[in-house]
């Protein structure tokens, strides 16, 4: 956590390599200039609850940054004040001028960077765990792969309107260790206002599907089984078990799990039950082992379990306990 009380900024220095230095303090970047570096100057400060960091920057020269392997993931939302903001994905390239938003999820990015011989911009640089969570949870299945977020927001669109509003108020109650810092429900309902405005209004990959199961809602029998699933995820269930609580047959239940959720029962049952081992391998209280936590969801060959959590998430299940830092981290997956 970085949290400073003091005014003023926490670091600053007068070359573009201290600024690298001192920047993986927060998170590690590559970065590199295409400009003279003589009296080159910067000044930085962050805060953060572990979910959700604001930082603060300036500087007197362009710059460009790139997520290394070891750099967590993030959806980054830049804020200039002065200058331009700007992120290259492959050909393309977006920026931002003061009054505007910028996104980036910042290993789907190349690069981002500041221009201007006034640079100054604040970031809040969200979990992408809460993204990717908040558009599985809506979805009802989990994502994978990129979410191919667009980067601009449309700053006359009412969705655009609310969405500036929100970072903006984030970002005032948390500059200076601010009273959101101080306010833990407060800064979770924040949060997750601010990834169901990403997922349902920010343009991305899974938008159309969003739109569809809004405006499709599940017929009575579905919602039926997806209870019985939920209260019983941790039980053996067949599918005839989860057709008789919804007082269905197998076919129809089969049949309206492919109309309105795209997938099979069994499929939507296996979802359920990959999200919640996730949910205990991302949980540092959980001292179960990850073969453990693989029998308690249903899953009985590790190895099968692992391949399938990784084309799933992105990392493997020892992955994702070393990334929140978990005690049994490097606990052994057998199959």
């Amino acid at each position: 956590m970085f949290n400073n009380s003091e005014l003023g900024p926490r670091w600053a220095g007068t070359n573009f390599e201290s600024m690298l230095e001192t920047l993986v303090e927060v998170a590690p970047f590559e970065g590199y200039t295409t400009d003279a570096m003589e009296d080159f100057t910067w000044s930085a400060n962050a805060w953060s609850n572990g979910t959700l960091t604001l930082s603060e920057m300036a500087c007197n020269r362009p710059w460009h940054l790139s997520a290394t392997s070891g750099t967590p993931e993030w959806l980054t939302i830049m804020v200039p004040r002065d200058g331009i903001c700007g992120v290259t994905l492959g050909q393309n390239t977006a920026t931002a001028l003061p009054g505007q938003l910028l996104l980036g999820q910042n290993h789907e990015v190349d690069r981002f960077f500041v221009q201007g011989t006034l640079h100054r911009s604040e970031k809040l640089h969200l979990d992408w765990s809460v993204i990717s969570q908040t558009v599985g949870e809506l979805l009802e299945a989990p994502v994978s792969g990129s979410l191919d977020l667009l980067p601009q927001v449309d700053q006359h669109s009412p969705a655009g309107i609310l969405f500036k509003n929100l970072v903006e108020t984030i970002i005032s109650g948390m500059r200076e260790d601010g009273v959101l810092l101080h306010s833990p429900i407060a800064m979770t309902n924040l949060t997750q206002a601010l990834g169901h405005l990403v997922a349902r209004s920010m343009p991305h990959r899974y938008s159309r599907q969003l739109e569809k199961k809004i405006f499709a809602p599940a017929p009575w029998h579905i919602r039926r089984a997806i209870d019985f699933m939920r209260a019983n995820i941790s039980t053996p269930i067949t599918m005839s078990m989860v057709a008789h609580a919804a007082n269905v047959s197998v076919r129809t239940l089969e049949t309206g799990f492919r109309t309105f959720k795209e997938t099979t029962p069994a499929a939507y049952l296996r979802t359920l039950r990959l999200r919640a081992a996730r949910q205990d391998l991302l949980d540092p209280s959980n001292r179960l082992e990850i073969k453990d936590i693989c029998l308690r969801w249903g899953f009985f060959h590790g190895g099968r379990f692992s391949a399938m959590y990784r084309s799933v998430y992105g990392e493997t299940p020892q992955e994702a306990r070393r990334r929140r830092g978990h005690p049994l981290a490097n606990s052994r997956l057998k199959s």
